[in-house]
């Protein structure tokens, strides 16, 4: 048993956003980030790859090309690690509403695309709670890749898989490495109940649905707190300073 098995026991909610790059989760999970505090909400924020201690390693594997599949996979796994410990179970603990931008689906989506063992990384991630709420932002490939060289001249190495070998061209890599992520996040949706949305549909159209279905979950959720301007926030477990967490 793992804890995506059973839903936690904790006064606040986890709320976490999953697709593809390029599939507008991001800007989702935004606008429901102000909803929410405008609402009187207290939301804390946390995002894939974005823990101090693993971001600098993961820069440098990725700049030397010196990260295999099962390496890449370890390192966002302590980076999850780390924020679960101090970033996600500590609010959710406070009663406070935490919006996670990727959660444990997108090393189930990724990793496996990459080649590592589906039931490892299951394991792997065993100690992650299951979220109140999880949404999937659907969207083609095609609309995908048209977005994100939209907003940047071109595909970075690792979005595009080119460290796999698909094609020496990098958008051909990135139709075909994120098509292998969309179909296995296809089955992961059916395995574990992720609440699909249109990607390419009206951002505010896409916005009402993602309300409506949070409104739901926070209805009757009486040990969800509110705050107000000038409320003092929760203080979370402060982070070990890097040569603290070497110590270790």
């Amino acid at each position: 048993m793992t804890g995506l098995d059973e839903p936690h026991r904790y006064p606040g909610k986890l709320i976490v956003v999953e697709g593809i790059d390029g599939s507008g989760k991001s800007t989702q999970v935004s606008l429901l980030r102000r909803w929410l505090g405008a609402e009187g909400y207290r939301v804390f924020f946390t995002q894939w790859n974005s823990s101090a201690l693993v971001q600098r390693a993961i820069r440098r594997g990725k700049k030397k090309d010196l990260l295999t599949p099962t390496t890449f996979s370890l390192l966002h796994a302590a980076d999850f690690v780390d924020r679960l410990t101090y970033q996600v179970l500590p609010p959710l603990k406070g009663g406070m509403i935490v919006l996670a931008d990727r959660y444990v689906y997108t090393a189930f989506a990724r990793d496996v695309a990459r080649g590592v063992h589906p039931q490892w990384v299951r394991r792997v991630y065993s100690i992650a709670p299951r979220p109140d709420l999880a949404l999937y932002f659907r969207v083609p490939i095609e609309v995908s890749l048209e977005r994100i060289l939209s907003g940047r001249q071109k595909l970075k190495y690792h979005e595009a898989g080119m460290d796999l070998g698909l094609s020496s061209d990098p958008a051909e890599s990135f139709r075909r490495f994120q098509s292998k992520i969309l179909t296995i996040y296809d089955s992961v949706t059916a395995e574990f109940g992720l609440r699909v949305i249109d990607g390419s549909a009206d951002i505010d159209e896409q916005q009402r649905l993602v309300r409506k279905m949070v409104r739901h979950v926070l209805r009757g959720a009486g040990r969800v707190t509110r705050t107000y301007a000038g409320s003092e926030q929760p203080l979370l477990r402060p982070r070990p300073s890097l040569q603290e967490a070497g110590k270790a």
